[in-house]
């Protein structure tokens, strides 16, 4: 079983980069974060993470092909890879629903499937190749190429996926894998394996070889309630960009969020903690002491085929940067991934990775 975490990368840099490094030396698969404008820049980051690990992986998860041209994206890819001595990979998605209403786009409007197939192909052509010709239907490119190499024979290429079943059938038809955001059921798990299996299948591919990704919110302690209540200030952030679909496969009603999200939409997050029910949370996070988390993570989760564990940690200044709100006896970053390592790690240790 793979652990790697994500982060929304708003700390100051230097405590960043020291997280990265500790999670470096305890042996986290990958560190990925969200390539969106709210927050700081990753590929900066990583590239100046670069050169103080030595094992640990690096990418986006996700990267908005709606935002981000893909050749942009491949160019930035093959260029981290380099500068890491070949432990890049990328996963690409549609972007942020809340992210590309700012920017005027309506997400449904994109084809959010087809134009993500197609940067798929530019992508991973530009990764082999360095060069592509192509017409398409999203893009279009003459001759266009480029110095940027990676390091890796091939650089994994995955797709962020959360509605499905399309997406996840596209992901095992085509892609390295899948990293699915914010489920927290076994029932949304075995739809996201069970389609990933239909695409493989269908294109000839082992599903069993690919990278199955749960990411997920994620904080822990020796305080349980502390670590809950950490999971549950940032519960209504995450849970706004999650498709009906999704929340019912997570046994919520999309009802019981409507006054959430509206808070959050306001950018009172203070007031979506007080209207996040702690029910609520505990259904959309895995929160708790570490052995509370690993009970929930191997009865929800990797029951199911999940190879591939992506923790959003939560820690006192995420909470405090997005609400103001002081919350004593959270783990900062740092402890949590320790906490993870010494506690919740040793009980996958006999799972294959």
């Amino acid at each position: 079983m793979k652990f790697s975490y994500v982060m929304l990368p708003d700390y100051p840099l230097d405590e960043t980069i020291e997280s990265i490094k500790l999670a470096d030396s305890l042996g986290y698969y990958g560190c990925y974060a969200a390539d969106e404008t709210w927050h700081k820049d990753l590929w900066l980051l990583f590239a100046a993470a670069a050169d103080k690990t030595t094992n640990i992986r690096f990418g986006p998860s996700l990267s908005a092909i709606t935002l981000r041209e893909p050749t942009l994206i491949a160019q930035a890819t093959a260029t981290l890879d380099e500068l890491t001595g070949g432990r890049a990979e990328c996963v690409l998605g549609s972007g942020n629903f809340g992210l590309l209403a700012q920017y005027g786009i309506d997400w449904a409007k994109t084809k959010p499937l087809s134009r993500l197939k197609e940067a798929h192909h530019v992508v991973r052509t530009m990764l082999d190749d360095g060069a592509i010709t192509y017409d398409g239907e999203f893009f279009n490119y003459s001759g266009l190429f480029t110095f940027a190499r990676p390091v890796q024979q091939r650089v994994p290429v995955k797709l962020g996926a959360m509605r499905g079943p399309k997406s996840f059938q596209a992901a095992g038809e085509l892609t390295d894998g899948v990293h699915h955001a914010l489920s927290y059921t076994k029932q949304a798990y075995e739809y996201m394996v069970d389609n990933v299996r239909i695409g493989a299948e269908r294109a000839g591919r082992d599903a069993d070889s690919l990278d199955l990704g749960a990411w997920i919110v994620f904080a822990t302690g020796p305080d349980s309630q502390a670590a809950k209540d950490a999971a549950r200030a940032m519960v209504g952030l995450y849970a706004s960009a999650m498709p009906v679909e999704q929340l019912e496969r997570n046994n919520v009603r999309p009802d019981e969020l409507t006054d959430i999200i509206a808070a959050v939409g306001a950018g009172d997050i203070a007031r979506a903690f007080e209207l996040t029910s702690p029910e609520l949370a505990d259904r959309l996070s895995v929160a708790g002491t570490p052995e509370e988390c690993a009970d929930k993570i191997k009865s929800q989760i990797t029951v199911t085929g999940v190879n591939h564990l992506i923790l959003a940690i939560t820690d006192a200044a995420l909470v405090k940067a997005f609400s103001g709100m002081e919350l004593p006896g959270v783990l900062s970053m740092r402890e949590q991934l320790q906490l993870v390592h010494d506690q919740v790690m040793p009980a996958f240790a006999a799972q294959p990775a």
